[in-house]
């Protein structure tokens, strides 16, 4: 790791996520939202919302995985961020975050619940520095890694990217 990336890890506090990357929990909300409101993908209540700081490096990816909840994407510092995303449509979207406006990219982004995405670093040798909030808030019960095998039978048309950003 270069020394930037290993002084953003130590002072924001920051561990290993297991879909790949660095992360720190920042916010969740003291609210929750009771069970029965909920719809029937969630167990037990939820907090209204979550917050991370989360940090990928270009020689590491952030692996295909769903949750129950959108996901908010911001932009905060390092080297612009692909993420990729297969919607519930079961059509695939390559979306660049960072604040290169001229280039389409898009400061925030919203992963909505139930798609199937990954992310990457833009450039070589870099990393990037971003948040995600998620609503309801974010438990790893609603926390799906999605495997190799299963996402091409299921979307055998993007095979190359599923391949590219699954671990198993």
């Amino acid at each position: 790791m270069n020394t930037r990336i290993e002084k953003i890890v130590q002072k924001l506090d920051m561990n290993p996520h297991p879909e790949g990357g660095f992360y720190k929990e920042t916010y969740r909300s003291e609210g929750v939202i009771p069970q029965q409101i909920l719809n029937e993908k969630f167990k037990g209540e939820r907090n209204y919302c979550t917050a991370i700081y989360f940090l990928l490096t270009s020689d590491n990816f952030s692996a295909f995985h769903k949750i129950n909840q959108d996901e908010i994407w911001h932009y905060y510092e390092g080297s612009s961020l692909f993420v990729h995303v297969i919607d519930l449509e079961g059509k695939y979207h390559r979306y660049s975050v960072g604040i290169n406006l001229d280039e389409g990219e898009l400061p925030q982004l919203v992963v909505p619940a139930g798609c199937w995405f990954a992310s990457s670093v833009k450039k070589e040798d870099s990393y990037s520095l971003v948040g995600c909030t998620v609503s309801p808030g974010f438990d790893f019960d609603d926390f799906e890694l999605g495997e190799k095998k299963d996402l091409v039978q299921q979307f055998p048309e993007y095979k190359d990217v599923i391949t590219q950003y699954t671990r198993n």
